[in-house]
């Protein structure tokens, strides 16, 4: 079978490139350290391993983080959580990858269970109703700041808030499908680079001085991995099709025996399929595949409602790991409540560690496939203009999602606004929005949301404090009787 041109296509070469000192039992401290402090969602996440690894361990360089963080954000999934595997991987083998991803996993995936698990049995109790109240205050507030960080630095040029602004009016008022909007945007940026176009360049250079020319900053590079391509990152054909096969059963096997086990229409077969689907189109990030979530899991399917929906991610922001672990919380509810033989909780158990599976096995497929490959191509301009677009794409999305959050957080109901549009030839095109009913305006919701907005943004207080502050505050308002 045919494999790469090394010469070509393999990036920087240097001797022993795959030669360092780290241990796999430093890793293993070292990743399980990450783990650990990965709060503050997928920015959070990120400085804190670029703060580790590159800043005081040393392991790789500025350009090499900054290229592997390039390809995972082009992934569809947690892009911190594929970076973390993406290192590990270069560091240690497939087993460094399956290390660094799972430790990642771990923590977070143990407490959201544990947290849905009390929130199913004692949710309605005064306690944790009044929790949860002052987390989607906070939750609010994050996720603008989401907003704005992202827009900050995506959004250089008119050329790309208009993308901005097309991907919002796309999914909130003619709900087009999210995998449609992600799709486009970076094949508009992938041509207009190659058509000559600067409008997508600059953003999201690999060696961070945005000339795309990693190689150039890696001739210089003085980590532990080296200039060079490890041995472990140089492929074949045929060892592309092998891992390929073998993480894709991991992935679908689970799947497959669970259709075939229960039938398609059992609530775990659905999770399954739904979750899955998720996997392959959910681009840009924690916040767009929440996006995604939300349009699917609460409105199609109704496995939750949209206070629950932010009553997940409050758990998933106050614990350690990737944001998207709000997955688990959502098929755990989705199993609680199937109509099935098997006991709710038992029900609800399986179906978030469904939910987890099928979200984070294709992760570990993106990376062991399509690493090498990566590898050989840092510097790639057209790359890096498709990265550039879709991330500008994804600022509407995630304004999409924090007015969709401040609707059902601050407003007690929602009106829906729909009209059918009729193409030639084909079916009725649904669109429409909710919009609030301004008469139902929960005033202690709307404090509190106010208060968390001053916290973040006047007062600069840390993610994690203003959610506790506000959980506090949303119980001390519920036993002091101010909630209705």
């Amino acid at each position: 079978m045919s494999s790469i041109p090394q010469e070509a296509s393999l990036g920087p070469q240097a001797p022993n490139s795959a030669a360092h000192d780290v241990s796999f039992a430093e890793a293993r401290q070292v990743w399980w350290r990450i783990a650990l402090l990965s709060f503050g969602g997928p920015a959070g996440q990120i400085a804190v391993m670029h703060r580790i690894l590159v800043d005081e361990k040393g392991w790789v360089s500025e350009a090499r983080f900054l290229h592997a963080l390039n390809y995972c954000m082009l992934l569809p999934g947690p892009e911190a959580q594929q970076l973390a595997t993406y290192i590990g991987w270069l560091m240690h083998r497939t087993r460094g990858g399956l290390l660094a991803g799972g430790l990642f996993i771990l923590p977070g995936a143990v407490a959201i269970m544990a947290l849905s698990i009390v929130y199913a049995l004692f949710g309605k109790t005064l306690v944790v109703a009044g929790l949860f109240f002052g987390l989607k205050a906070a939750v609010l507030a994050i996720v603008l700041q989401a907003v704005l960080r992202v827009g900050a630095r995506a959004l250089k040029n008119n050329v790309r808030r208009c993308v901005a602004a097309l991907s919002f009016v796309g999914i909130f008022f003619l709900n087009l499908p999210f995998p449609l909007i992600v799709l486009s945007a970076g094949l508009a940026g992938f041509f207009a680079q190659r058509a000559g176009s600067t409008a997508f360049e600059g953003g999201a250079a690999h060696n961070g001085k945005g000339d795309g020319s990693a190689g150039a900053a890696d001739d210089e590079d003085t980590s532990l991995l080296g200039a060079g391509t490890p041995s472990h990152a140089r492929t074949t054909t045929r060892l592309t099709l092998r891992t390929a096969l073998v993480w894709g059963a991991v992935w679908l096997t689970p799947v497959v025996g669970l259709v075939i086990g229960l039938g398609a229409d059992h609530v775990l077969s659905k999770i399954a399929l739904f979750f899955s689907q998720m996997a392959v189109v959910t681009f840009g990030g924690a916040y767009a595949v929440l996006a995604y979530v939300a349009q699917r899991a609460v409105e199609g399917f109704g496995w939750l409602s949209p206070a629950e929906m932010l009553d997940g991610l409050g758990m998933a922001e106050t614990t350690p790991g990737p944001l998207i672990m709000v997955l688990q919380f959502v098929g755990f509810m989705a199993g609680f409540r199937g109509q099935g033989s098997i006991a709710p909780l038992v029900s609800g158990i399986l179906g978030g560690l469904i939910a987890t599976w099928v979200t984070f096995a294709p992760c570990f497929l993106w990376i062991f496939v399509g690493g090498p490959y990566v590898e050989a191509l840092r510097g790639n301009r057209a790359l890096s203009a498709a990265l550039s677009a879709i991330t500008a794409a994804i600022v509407g999305v995630i304004l999409n999602l924090s007015i969709w959050f401040s609707v059902h957080t601050i407003f007690r109901s929602t009106m829906s606004w729909h009209w059918n549009m009729l193409l030639w030839g084909t079916p009725p095109w649904s669109m429409g929005f909710d919009a609030p009913v301004l008469a139902s305006l929960d005033p202690m919701a709307a404090l509190l949301c106010v208060a968390a907005l001053i916290a973040i943004f006047k007062l600069r207080a840390s993610v994690f404090l203003t959610l506790g502050v506000c959980a506090a505050a949303g119980l001390l308002m519920q036993i002091t009787g101010l909630l209705v």
